[in-house]
């Protein structure tokens, strides 16, 4: 601290110190405002991480079909919101639910698009350039946590939203041993995946990367705000415009550098928090990814419920969406309305699941419709033929 007071010689040093110190957030409250096409982006996924584990379960079959039974006993870890048998029929676009002799037990399959679709996918993830790009992400990602480590439980928190194979460990990781290793911490029960080396290289944040591309002076904690959008409809306060502002115009600290050192209650720990948020964020294809897994990551790193006010606060730069059970934090400057700017070919594929999965519904709904509309003509000839005999026992009469 005598260090900083002696360097900070100049009045707007000093003033620059203070801000770094100081808690100057203003106790307004921020109003939370939905925004509709936000939710739309992540209504529109419902069902489909469970549909794809099932899927994932079942081509790790040997036969490639799986009994409803077996599919039973993992619906939690699948994630599924009904019975697996209830599952599978919901989806006959996806699956095919059969019986291999009479009064066997039902098994599932996939159906000839499913499996088709599964190849596709298969091929972009083996794709050299696409297995360097998951390579980095996830090695990005162990780099936002200081040691370079995470507990695999975390990392599988976040497998879907990085785009990462099923078989990320004994695939990509095996595949890049200058990158990645498993090892174990001080619990041995514990499992870790851990960077091999720090990597410089992939140590710039996308803020920092946009500084670069816009200036030719770019310099680390150099000031840099973060883009802010708001929904239709929110207010912001003049006071706490003023107040953001003077946040924005604080110097910029990589999420890859360690900010633990700076007062926890400073606007400048909050801002570094924020980075840390953003870039996580920014590392998933979707640019999303449910609010548990952030605060898992957050609690295991040490931020506390630094993470789950910036949530609150930031309403500007991170949306969450209460859409499908569950609560999904986006990242606001990655959608343009609810169309993902920067599409990668992984989000792609899930479009086209999708699209098959709505195929399952409107199978239905004309189904339905059909039912429908025999049940009223069977009412209606039914209706027809108590009137004429009526009428044949009234002319008897």
């Amino acid at each position: 601290m005598a260090f900083l007071l002696k360097t900070a010689a100049k009045p707007h040093h000093r003033h620059l110190l203070l801000l770094l110190l100081r808690r100057s957030f203003i106790a307004a409250k921020i109003k939370w405002v939905r925004d509709p096409y936000l939710d739309e982006v992540v209504s529109k996924e419902k069902n489909l991480k469970p549909l794809l584990a099932l899927k994932n379960l079942i081509i790790s079959a040997p036969s490639k079909t799986l009994p409803t039974a077996v599919a039973a006993v993992n619906k939690p870890h699948l994630r599924l919101p009904t019975t697996a048998h209830n599952f599978s029929h919901e989806y006959p676009s996806v699956f095919r639910v059969f019986q291999p002799k009479a009064l066997s037990t039902p098994r599932v399959r996939l159906t000839p698009q499913a499996v088709a679709l599964h190849n596709e996918e298969l091929a972009v993830h083996a794709s050299p350039e696409r297995r360097q790009e998951a390579a980095e992400r996830l090695a990005k990602l162990l780099m936002l946590a200081g040691a370079r480590r995470l507990p695999l439980r975390i990392v599988d928190c976040f497998r879907y939203d990085l785009g990462l194979p099923d078989n990320y460990i004994t695939g990509l990781c095996c595949d890049f041993p200058e990158y990645f290793q498993i090892c174990t911490g001080n619990n041995p029960e514990i499992l870790n995946l851990e960077l091999v080396s720090w990597r410089e290289n992939l140590a710039f944040s996308v803020m920092e990367k946009r500084a670069m591309n816009g200036t030719s002076d770019f310099r680390k904690g150099m000031r840099i705000a973060f883009p802010m959008y708001f929904s239709r409809g929110f207010d912001l306060k003049e006071k706490v415009k003023d107040w953001s502002d003077e946040w924005q115009n604080l110097p910029y600290i990589s999420p890859y550098e360690n900010g633990f050192h700076l007062n926890p209650n400073s606007d400048q720990a909050e801002k570094w928090a924020v980075a840390v948020l953003h870039e996580l964020l920014s590392l998933m294809v979707s640019k999303k990814t449910e609010r548990e897994n952030i605060f898992c990551l957050g609690e295991y790193l040490g931020f506390g419920s630094r993470l789950k006010k910036a949530l609150v606060r930031y309403t500007g730069i991170f949306y969450v969406s209460n859409k499908i059970r569950t609560q999904t934090v986006v990242l606001r400057e990655a959608y343009r309305k609810d169309f993902l700017i920067e599409n990668h070919p992984l989000m792609g594929m899930r479009h086209r699941y999708i699209h098959l999965m709505n195929k399952s519904k409107n199978r239905r709904r004309y189904q339905n419709a059909d039912f429908l509309n025999k049940s009223k003509l069977d009412c209606k000839l039914g209706n027809q033929t108590v009137s004429h005999g009526r009428r044949v026992i009234e002319r008897a009469v």
